[in-house]
Order: C-alpha cells, then sequence, then structure tokens
C-alpha cells in the first residue's frame, strides 16, 4: 500500500494552517501542494523500487 495520498493530505492540510497563521493562506496551501507532491513522488519511486528487489530474490 501506498503512502504517498496522506503524505500529499497531510502537507496540503499543515502548509494551509501556516498559511493561515501567517495571513498568506494560498501561498501556505500552494507551498503545502509543492513539498506533498515531491514527498508523494519519493514515496512512490522508494515503493517500487522495494518492491522491485523483493520481486527478484
Amino acid at each position: 500500500m501506498s503512502a504517498a495520498g496522506i503524505l500529499l493530505a497531510l502537507c496540503v492540510i499543515i502548509g494551509a494552517a501556516i498559511g493561515i497563521a501567517t495571513y498568506q493562506p494560498s501561498a501556505g496551501f500552494l507551498i503545502g501542494l509543492g513539498v506533498g507532491i515531491i514527498l508523494a513522488i519519493v514515496a512512490t519511486i522508494r515503493e517500487r523500487r522495494r518492491n522491485t528487489r523483493l520481486r527478484k530474490d
């Protein structure tokens, strides 16, 4: 199972919350979205590599 979706959702929520606290909710949302997308891509790549290694063994 992939953790990419939860990482993306958490980053967006945290980014929006930080943005609200700094009176920049749109910027916080977009920064959180960007960070979440990067983390989701990294998590997906790591999971695929791990699954590929498990199949070879």
